[in-house]
């Protein structure tokens, strides 16, 4: 099966860089949050600001997540990411993400997320809420 795919321009900063002027590593998680909003801001259409006001959620918890880095990227890099979704559950769902530079895979990462709501047993506390139809069709690219 076939999943919504989008991929993104990514600049390297020097607020992204450690001293060796290389991107540190946690950065990278980051552009993967950017990219996952990102991906569900074009396939449903929605601002990042209206999209869990819309769909009456809390927000898209990272529940998992992991990278394998390769390739350096340096300040002054232009780079780019691809998003895909990999896997959708009930309440969950699972992206890769990748970034190349020059056609050259640099990180390999994966991230797995809940479509969270309030939890009605436990006030002030999030639970996994069943992704809506909707949603599901939009993101079988």
């Amino acid at each position: 099966m076939n999943y919504a795919t989008n991929t993104m321009p990514l600049e390297i900063a020097w607020a992204h860089c450690d001293p060796a002027g290389i991107v540190w590593n946690p950065r990278f998680f980051e552009f993967f949050d950017t990219a996952t909003w990102r991906l569900f801001e074009v396939v449903l259409g929605l601002p990042r600001d209206k999209l869990v006001p819309h769909h009456g959620i809390w927000g898209i918890p990272l529940v998992e997540a992991g990278a394998n880095f390769q390739v350096p990227l340096k300040f002054g890099d232009s780079a780019e990411i691809t998003t895909t979704v990999k896997e959708l559950g009930r309440s969950s769902f699972s992206l890769s993400h990748q970034i190349t530079k020059a056609s050259k895979l640099c990180v390999d990462g994966h991230e797995k997320r809940v479509w969270a709501g309030a939890d009605p047993e436990k006030p002030g506390r999030l639970r996994g809420v069943p992704l809506p139809d909707a949603l599901i069709a939009k993101l079988k690219a």
